[in-house]
């Protein structure tokens, strides 16, 4: 593991190198106004008052839909409504969220008439309704892959099929990828990201069932669903009626071979007779949790909008103990809080934002990014086609073990991979006003722990909105009851907090909004 790091730290660095030489010529737009009197507003004093009240046993650990949720909810709003800091919808900051809970699946999946074991030879990816499939044969489409360059479904229906694929991309006799051309893989070779991506594939081109064969994920794969199956009191959530219905499921090679004996060496489509029976029951229930969402409007460019993000929920209580979430995610929740203000007290002395800006507290991010799903994928309240960005904020209050002698940093992830500027004004900013250590090590397209696709700005990126998630790293009281306000570094929270709001004040008042570059057309 210390290898893998030290090789992803040495890459970075000459990518950081690189990055400088762009920056080198690079200056920001002076706006009107300095920001400084306003950032001061941000103390650690408040920060710490606001987050032993929010990461309290009164507020229960806050998971998502609970009474504990609830009364987060309620501070948040009035925290606002005190600062006189409106809601965007009117007479209410609370934009209602609708969930459902799907209880553990009970699934039989049977081949050739023998029934196969859950978690041995095979793992539900997710929960989908209850339904009973059957077919004589299915359809393999070998890697599963769709693009420019390559396409598994050449001549192939698998409109109300079962497809089988598996895991990996093909490659030229040189060694290079078909689908990228070098001997760089892609995004569909490995890991949740392909596999979500196959799967998506054959959903939308009209398949009843998904079978992903990687002998290499299995056992961890099978083993993290199997634990979520046996937590008590919980089940799969979503946003309503947007759960993947089609079933979708991990196996092994052997059980591999046992569908189709060639499967590990042929890589050409194919129908294959292989009676199949797939028998799935659920339960479901339906429950409401809320978003937060304050307004401050711009004076001159009101219909452009800056999103700065946090999620307000945590785990719960869990075996009696409160997991309160100081860190993850009430540092984040204060830090926006914060924020607000001081853009506020800028409002009140007549120097107010140009553009508008959106303080967005989502909810069900432990659950699965939900709330900043609902938001950009169902309603936004702004066309996001008019979000100029989104700056996330999730657990900037601690310091994790690769930087205890040097503690003023924090980690950058997601700048550079939609907008060129937004990289370069991120930089320029902390530059010129907070002297952070910018980490980039979790924005390695690499990296093995996924950070990027692991918090709400995702769910903003995906649309092609350019976005920042401010982040410090894992540590031992991560999604544990020991992660409380009293481990938390006050002073380094404020002055993150401050880089965040000296980011925004840039984004919100330059003359030309940002250019996201890089969109995916």
């Amino acid at each position: 593991m210390k290898n893998l790091i030290t090789l992803c730290c040495l890459a970075l660095l000459i990518c950081s190198c690189s990055s400088s030489k762009k920056n080198e010529h690079f200056n920001l737009t002076p706006t009107s106004t300095d920001p400084t009197v306003y950032a001061n507003t941000i103390t650690s004093a408040e920060l710490k008052e606001l987050l032993y009240t929010y990461a309290s046993d009164e507020f229960q650990g806050r998971e998502t839909g609970t009474e504990g949720q609830k009364k987060a909810v309620a501070f948040l709003a009035q925290q606002y409504q005190d600062m006189e800091v409106p809601s965007p919808m009117g007479d209410t900051y609370f934009q209602n969220v609708p969930l459902e809970i799907k209880g553990t699946s009970q699934t039989t999946i049977s081949i050739n008439g023998k029934t196969l074991t859950c978690f041995v030879d095979y793992a539900p990816l997710g929960t989908s309704s209850t339904q009973h499939i059957e077919a004589k044969d299915i359809v393999y489409v070998a890697y599963g892959i769709e693009s420019e360059k390559y396409s598994s479904y050449n001549n192939l229906d698998v409109k109300d099929k079962i497809v089988l694929m598996k895991s990996g991309e093909p490659q030229n006799d040189d060694g290079t990828y078909i689908t990228s051309g070098t001997e760089k893989p892609t995004i569909w070779t490995s890991g949740r990201g392909a596999r979500n991506l196959k799967r998506d594939v054959a959903i939308t081109k009209g398949a009843k069932a998904v079978i992903y064969m990687d002998s290499e994920s299995f056992d961890r794969v099978a083993n993290f669903y199997q634990k979520q199956a046996t937590k008590s009191n919980h089940g799969t959530m979503a946003v309503q009626g947007d759960g993947i219905n089609v079933p979708h499921f991990i196996i092994n090679d052997m059980v591999g071979k046992e569908i189709y004996t060639n499967i590990l060496t042929d890589n050409s489509s194919k129908t294959i007779e292989t009676p199949l029976t797939i028998d799935i029951t659920t339960e479901s229930n339906n429950i409401n949790s809320e978003n937060v969402l304050a307004f401050i409007k711009g004076s001159e460019k009101p219909e452009e909008i800056l999103v700065i993000s946090s999620h307000l929920d945590h785990e719960g209580i869990k075996n009696g103990q409160i997991y309160n979430g100081a860190d993850d995610d009430g540092s984040g929740t204060v830090a926006l809080l914060e924020i607000a203000e001081a853009f506020k007290t800028a409002v009140k002395e007549g120097k107010g934002p140009k553009r508008s800006i959106l303080f967005l507290h989502v909810t069900g991010e432990e659950k699965g990014l939900l709330g900043s799903k609902y938001y950009t994928d169902f309603n936004p309240v702004f066309p996001l086609e008019n979000t100029i960005a989104d700056l996330n904020i999730d657990m900037i209050g601690r310091v994790d073990d690769k930087h205890t002698d040097s503690p003023n940093y924090v980690y950058l992830i997601g700048a550079d991979r939609l907008s060129t500027e937004l990289h370069q004004i991120s930089e320029a900013t902390n530059e010129k006003y907070t002297k952070i250590d910018l980490d980039y090590t979790y924005n390695a397209e690499n990296d093995p722990n996924r950070f990027y696709f692991r918090s709400d700005h995702y769910n903003f990126a995906k649309h092609n909105v350019p976005a920042i998630f401010y982040f410090n790293g894992s540590h031992t009281d991560y999604h544990k009851p020991t992660d409380t306000p009293d481990k938390i570094a006050y002073d380094l929270l404020e002055t993150r907090t401050r880089l965040v709001f000296y980011t925004a004040w840039q984004l919100a008042n330059q003359e030309q909004r940002i250019v996201a570059d890089k969109a995916v057309q």
